[in-house]
């Protein structure tokens, strides 16, 4: 990957971590569509009951940090950054593999 590349991957990815942490304490409370769906049909509650794991950042917050604003931020982060990592191993997964069949 060329140096402009990486410069341009990093900063976007600086970015993200930005907007999550400074933007994200300013996310609606309300439910989101699916939540909205569930809540109005009854069945909101029974989905969270047959739960094969509890979720890690349940409400888009860090449940083991007790200030509101903070808890979403660090939530923000943490999912910003394993959105990241895991988008960013794919395309090196791939990039590598595609550099495989050209040089065979």
């Amino acid at each position: 990957m060329d140096s402009t590349v990486r410069r341009f991957v990093w900063g976007g990815f600086l970015v993200a971590i930005g907007v999550a942490l400074l933007l994200s304490p300013f996310a609606s409370k309300s439910p989101d569509g699916l939540d909205r769906v569930a809540e109005d049909k009854g069945f909101l509650k029974k989905g969270a009951a047959d739960a094969v794991c509890p979720a890690p950042a349940p409400g888009y917050e860090a449940p083991w940090i007790a200030t509101d604003w903070l808890s979403t931020s660090v939530a923000g982060v943490a999912g910003t950054c394993l959105t990241f990592g895991l988008a960013y191993s794919l395309a090196l997964l791939i990039a590598r593999r595609g550099n495989r069949s050209i040089n065979s």
